[in-house]
């Protein structure tokens, strides 16, 4: 959801503050995406996926059991399981993380499918903020 220009100038404003008062660590933060996974998860996922998927077959040969439970298989089983999801989540941040002031604007296709009742409400709301903070 886009912000209102009122919500986008507060946060401009809160910026230009945060690089005005400690440049050091705005730029540090601003440089980071937070939760972004690293290439190095994605081959550990990958990694622990092929382990995994040799233990399958091995711990049907082996004697190891667990009241007629092949254990090995079953460690297998679940290291292939949580090395795809790590993969599939390393995969899926990859295309988030827009900035907040992103491209999503008056003539995103998001605001133009907007039904006549919504942008009623929404000015509604907006008037009503603005008269509360006079």
């Amino acid at each position: 959801m886009p912000l209102s220009e009122h919500e986008q100038r507060l946060l401009d404003e809160i910026e230009q503050a945060l690089y005005a008062e400690d440049p050091k660590f705005a730029s540090s933060v601003r440089g980071k995406r937070l939760g972004r996974p690293s290439r190095a998860r994605k081959l550990q996922g990958a990694l622990l996926f092929v382990v995994g998927m040799a233990l399958l077959p091995l711990g049907v040969m082996m004697p190891v059991r667990l009241a007629e439970i092949p254990i090995v298989s079953v460690l297998g089983f679940l290291m292939m399981f949580f090395g795809a999801l790590l993969v599939v989540m390393a995969f899926r941040g990859d295309g988030e993380g827009e900035p907040a002031g992103g491209k999503a604007g008056k003539g995103s296709p998001k605001q133009a499918k907007r039904s006549g009742f919504a942008q009623r409400m929404e000015e509604r709301f907006r008037q009503r903020f603005e008269e509360d903070g006079r």
